[in-house]
């Protein structure tokens, strides 16, 4: 488990890493997704690349094991916006707008 952890946080600094230095704008995380994505398609496809992290179902166990605490993670942003509750009182109507315009 801590292996295929390891792999999907090393994809994700890939990416950013790759992001950055080539300055796209673009999220570093989308692109190390993407990797690991290809790195899984070769896994199917190829069975020698089947090693280590990527042996198995290892990958798989560990997305589930981080998707079953995923609630968690967003337990620091809803702190930020508690803290911050009269700047949305101030500014909510520009906010609404701007968010609905962004998703037109």
């Amino acid at each position: 488990m801590i292996a295929s952890l390891s792999l999907i946080l090393l994809c994700q600094l890939i990416g950013e890493v790759f992001v950055r230095g080539l300055g796209l704008p673009m999220p570093g995380p989308v692109i190390g997704l993407i990797l690991l994505l290809l790195l899984l398609l070769a896994r199917d496809r190829f069975p020698q690349i089947a090693r280590g992290p990527l042996q198995g179902d290892g990958v798989e166990s560990a997305s589930r094991g981080l998707l079953a605490v995923l609630s968690l993670l967003f337990v620091p942003a809803g702190v930020g916006v508690v803290q911050k509750l009269h700047l949305l009182a101030e500014h909510g109507i520009a906010l609404l707008l701007i968010l609905a315009a962004s998703v037109v």
